[in-house]
């Protein structure tokens, strides 16, 4: 399984950003992305099912939109609106499509480093 995540680098604040992760080598069942930033822990950002149900962390509600391709292999994050309280490095994250009784298998891109000044 690989994901290759693009698409981050410098912005001024009120800019836009859209990332990218590229998923192969299964079939995953949702996809979401993460992002840490220095000297804090990593929060979930905002998630997309299969069937395209999506959930975003309040703040980034209105201005951060994840979508994902009609092969459910690749997933986006258009980021608008940003702030510098948005600067961290963001991980993409896919789960694994399993049978319900089998543990939960998830992995993680690369990470890609956003950077926003004010």
């Amino acid at each position: 399984v690989q994901l290759v995540e693009s698409g981050g680098g410098s912005v001024q604040a009120g800019g836009s950003l859209r990332l990218s992760c590229a998923a192969s080598g299964s079939v995953f069942s949702s996809m979401g992305w993460y992002r840490q930033a220095t000297g804090k822990q990593r929060e979930l950002v905002a998630t997309i099912t299969y069937g395209g149900s999506t959930s975003y962390v309040d703040s980034v509600k209105g201005r951060f939109t994840i979508s994902r391709d009609n092969a459910k292999t690749t997933v986006y994050l258009q980021m608008n609106s940003l702030n510098p309280d948005d600067t961290a490095v963001y991980y993409c994250n896919a789960v694994e499509l399993r049978m319900p009784s089998m543990p939960k298998r998830d992995y993680w891109g690369q990470g890609t480093q956003v950077t926003v000044s004010s």
